[in-house]
């Protein structure tokens, strides 16, 4: 049987299509990339906004309508908040909740009856990685968060924290490396809870991660800047361990803060920070930011940008506040009016452009060891640019002749110029 994989939302969501496509091939199913070539087809659903569960019902009406004669099974955050209305969409034949997603494979081959023979099941090959290339994986190390920030749906969607065990996080990782992957990247609901539930934290897991395999580059995916362990920040030391956070701020004004029931005021923010560059010299801060909360006041905004300003980032997602229902945010007064949220979007994605173009212009004259891609975009005379990433996740293209293959390659590349869209370099092995 040919299987199909389909997600919308985060990169946990990607995590667990990763696993799907392992567990369906070592059932005897291939994987396909053709939707239209597939007799079961797998949709994980997001709903961290209300748009985002409305393109997740788009999703399943047009899959069903492009291919009509599928098995259609719904699963993600949206199939768990409307479990009725995502049942009653036109062709859905199974729609499977989070809290029991880790049985999606077994519960959809017993309950479709698409059990395949045993005869055929084989060990998952390298056509399960198929989400992100050949080059990196997503690993689900938890999922749920025991936190209620006022804007979010996906705690109530998620549930409790539940953490994988650290012995069965180095088994995946091993066959992804045995696959060829050269990069993985931790993922959770609420990455710096890992091991809550198991007497650990996210400190021993990296530890023992970097200790029992050999992958080349483990990344951190969204990491709520609070509850960090002590020990965290000496664990960078390890060029194993990428210089690169992505530490979701939401806002820089410690009112609008405390009306999102943030943990990290804004000073305790700027010591991680702080403390991170100290260490590790072009380590890159990434975030979130929400412009236009519920009551955020024109000097709420300027403290906010303010401090954005002052602290710099490598990059931003910047998200225009929108009422999700079934949020403490959604029942809070003074909303703010959607020409200012505008306004206060237009100013903060400039901001946010040009710390970004600074942050590369400060690496320029570095050499790092670049990740390469698979991807390449063909030019003239011969020739193609290829792309890749530093360790403190710069984008970086490099002219090559059409011959020449760096794909999955780790080569010392000495970075040039900023680019417009990645920065340039030139490969120095």
């Amino acid at each position: 049987m040919k299987v199909h994989l389909k997600t919308l939302g985060c990169r946990l969501n990607e995590a667990e299509l990763e696993t799907w496509a392992q567990a369906f091939q070592k059932s005897g199913h291939a994987i396909t990339k053709q939707a239209e070539a597939a007799q079961l087809i797998v949709i994980n659903s997001c709903a961290v906004t209300q748009d985002a569960a409305r393109k997740s019902r788009q999703l399943i009406r047009r899959i069903h309508r492009e291919n009509p004669q599928a098995k259609l099974v719904v699963s993600g955050c949206y199939a768990t908040l409307n479990q009725d209305e995502a049942a009653s969409l036109l062709g859905v034949d199974l729609v499977v909740s989070n809290r029991d997603k880790d049985q999606l494979v077994e519960k959809t081959l017993t309950e479709l009856n698409m059990d395949a023979m045993p005869a055929m099941s084989t060990e998952p090959g390298e056509i399960s990685l198929f989400t992100r290339g050949r080059q990196r994986a997503f690993v689900k190390v938890q999922d749920g968060c025991r936190y209620r920030c006022t804007f979010c749906i996906v705690t109530v969607a998620r549930g409790g924290e539940v953490s994988r065990p650290v012995q069965a996080v180095i088994a995946e990782i091993n066959t992804l490396h045995q696959q060829g992957i050269s990069e993985v990247i931790l993922t959770g609901v609420h990455l710096g809870g890992y091991g809550s539930d198991l007497g650990n934290n996210l400190s021993g897991l990296i530890k023992a991660i970097l200790a029992e395999t050999n992958i080349p580059r483990l990344r951190l995916g969204s990491l709520e800047p609070w509850e960090l362990p002590d020990d965290f920040f000496t664990l960078f030391q390890n060029p194993r361990l990428m210089p690169h956070l992505h530490l979701p701020l939401q806002s820089g004004s410690d009112t609008v803060l405390r009306r999102m029931a943030r943990r990290c005021k804004t000073e305790e923010f700027a010591a991680i920070v702080s403390q991170l560059r100290a260490q590790i010299p072009h380590f890159n801060i990434t975030t979130d930011i929400i412009v236009g909360f519920p009551g955020e006041t024109e000097q709420e905004w300027q403290d906010s940008f303010n401090f954005i300003k002052q602290t710099g980032f490598g990059h931003i997602h910047i998200f225009t506040y929108s009422s999700r229902e079934g949020t403490k945010a959604a029942t809070l007064p003074d909303q703010v009016a959607n020409e200012i949220k505008k306004q206060r979007s237009q100013q903060l994605h400039k901001l946010a452009n040009d710390m970004k173009l600074g942050f590369c212009q400060e690496n320029i004259g570095k050499e790092f060891p670049v990740l390469w891609e698979g991807y390449h975009e063909p030019l003239e005379s011969g020739k193609q640019r290829v792309f890749g990433y530093t360790p403190n996740y710069l984008k970086v293209g490099c002219v090559i002749k059409n011959e020449e293959s760096v794909e999955n390659q780790i080569i010392i590349t000495r970075l040039t110029a900023a680019g417009e869209l990645c920065v340039l370099g030139e490969m120095v092995e």
